[in-house]
């Protein structure tokens, strides 16, 4: 499926949030929590393109934890609870909030790499092979 420059944010979204192939928007892109898939059961892309390293826990440190450990700080210099409030209260929030969002985060970091065609240098061959296109053709070509 070919995505246009306009709905590739809603497709990257979509797929991310679901779980979906960013290709066909059909296979599954999991095989458990956080594991890719190494291939699409519905249209057989291969994800060994896909590579988001630490970005899923960056963006979830960034986004959920670290406003987190604001309103935590401020429920503590404004109510100074005893410890075990925090134990039953902050913690699990805080390890619930780092790690829900990973999946989906995970996901879309995955589908924008293929939608977007983001690639390292020197694996122009494998996204020519991943793309089913001849060895010297460019990827962005018009």
């Amino acid at each position: 499926m070919t995505v246009s420059a306009k709905a590739a944010f809603p497709w990257i979204l979509r797929c991310g949030w679901k779980g979906l192939c960013p290709r066909c928007g059909k296979g599954r892109m999991f095989r458990s929590w956080l594991k890719v898939v190494d291939k699409c059961e519905a249209c057989g892309l291969d994800y060994r393109f896909a590579s988001p390293d630490d970005g899923p826990a960056f963006f979830s440190l960034c986004i959920v934890v670290f406003p987190l450990t604001f309103v935590v700080v401020w429920v503590q210099v404004a109510f100074d609870p005893p410890l075990w409030i925090h134990l039953f209260t902050s913690l699990p929030l805080m390890v619930l909030g780092s790690l829900l969002p990973l999946r989906p985060i995970k996901g879309w970091l995955v589908a924008s790499q293929y939608v977007n065609r983001a690639r390292e240098a020197g694996t122009e061959r494998l996204w020519n092979r991943l793309d089913g296109r001849a060895a010297g053709s460019d990827l962005f070509e018009g």
